[in-house]
């Protein structure tokens, strides 16, 4: 499911989807990402959505994650396995990568919806 970044998160920041959201509890180092076409409309992260993506965290087994695979941002549940990583599209095991540390871009700490059906 792939993401679009939309910059680092600072108070202050406009979106319809943050309307009435105290964003002054998050890290410094968290940015925003919205959820692109192609993740549908229905389930718990659908198309429009806005992730709080903390790059300072450490991925826990299961966490959603941001990384980059083939040259683009998308998103993940993280498993680790030993030191390895194995990352699992959020719509089922279709399409599981093996990953490096370093292709991660940070850890999803909250997500906010732009419609309300």
């Amino acid at each position: 499911m792939r993401v679009t970044y939309l910059g680092p998160l600072i108070a202050g920041l406009q979106h319809p989807a943050l309307h009435g959201y105290d964003l002054s509890h998050f890290s410094p180092s968290c940015f925003l990402v919205e959820v692109k076409e192609g993740a549908g409309l229905d389930g718990p992260l659908i198309e429009g959505d806005m992730l709080v993506v903390d790059e300072g965290r450490t991925p826990q087994h299961n966490d959603l994650v941001i990384a980059l695979v083939e040259e683009e941002q998308c998103l993940f549940h993280a498993f680790r396995i030993g030191g390895s990583l194995l990352l699992i599209p959020p719509r089922g095991r279709d399409g599981a990568v093996p990953a490096r540390w370093v292709d991660l871009r940070g850890v999803v700490v909250s997500q906010a919806r732009r419609y309300v059906h």
